[in-house]
């Protein structure tokens, strides 16, 4: 019995040797990207409307501005006093330490000797103008054991009878060390004074009672030398007040008083 063979059941060659094509892949699913770390996605409707905001908002918002930089200013200022707080009691502590270990002494000065020439007023009516001459001796004390002062160019002394200038010069230039005691002498001119007719009574009867007050006025522009650290120029005011017996050569000196203070500016 012959069997039927169909179609489908056998293959031809061609069938056989035919290469099936591969599938592709399936399509993945759509994905929405990956917004990067720290930032936000705000997804606004289209259906909302965007208005200006209340006045009343930003009135809130500039009254918040200003509170904020007021709060800001008192912090800046209260830093402000706490720092310059602490600069004081840094100087006090340090002046203290350098007086401790320091002890400075004031200097002091007295007019020694004085010697005159060119007064010649004899009487109260006399119209002669006069050219005064002083030889002043100062002696400068420095009682100080770890301080020496150096007095530099840019002096001056001064002579005067009430309130007319007799005359004037200069102070020497030196360093004086600690503990020392310097004596030293200076010229002081001027040429050709006329004083009036008030002061020349007062004079020749100063001179007939044997008391003339005159006035040294003493500035010298110094440095304060402490080990090897120079302090910046101070000023030093000498101001004496004394009487003499004569206004002719050697006179003798009955009173003095002398004043001392330094300009630190």
């Amino acid at each position: 019995m012959v069997e039927r063979v169909h179609p489908h059941d056998s293959l031809s060659v061609s069938e056989e040797h035919a290469v099936v094509a591969p599938k592709p892949p399936p399509t993945p699913p759509f994905e929405k990207p990956v917004p990067p770390p720290g930032t936000y996605v705000i997804q606004i409707p289209k259906d909302i409307i965007h208005r200006v905001p209340p006045k009343e908002n930003a009135r809130r918002y500039e009254e918040y501005t200003r509170k904020k930089n007021r709060r800001n200013r008192c912090c800046c200022f209260s830093w402000f006093i706490g720092l310059l707080f602490i600069l004081v009691v840094l100087l006090g502590i340090a002046a203290g330490v350098f007086y401790l270990v320091v002890r400075p002494e004031a200097p002091n000065y007295s007019i020694e000797n004085i010697n005159i020439r060119g007064i010649n007023i004899t009487s109260p009516s006399s119209t002669a103008a006069i050219s005064p001459e002083f030889d002043v001796t100062v002696k400068a004390n420095n009682p100080n054991n770890k301080i020496g002062i150096g007095y530099e160019k840019d002096s001056s002394a001064e002579i005067f009878y009430k309130d007319v200038k007799l005359c004037n010069g200069v102070l020497p230039a030196f360093y004086q060390p600690s503990n020392n005691v310097t004596v030293f002498k200076t010229v002081l001119k001027s040429n050709r004074i006329k004083m009036g007719s008030e002061d020349q009574r007062a004079l020749v009867t100063a001179q007939s009672k044997r008391e003339v007050l005159l006035i040294v006025k003493l500035r010298a522009p110094v440095r304060i030398k402490v080990g090897s650290v120079k302090t910046w120029k101070i000023t030093v005011k000498v101001d004496c007040d004394l009487t003499v017996d004569t206004l002719i050569g050697n006179a003798k000196i009955g009173s003095k008083n002398c004043n001392f203070k330094f300009d630190l500016w």
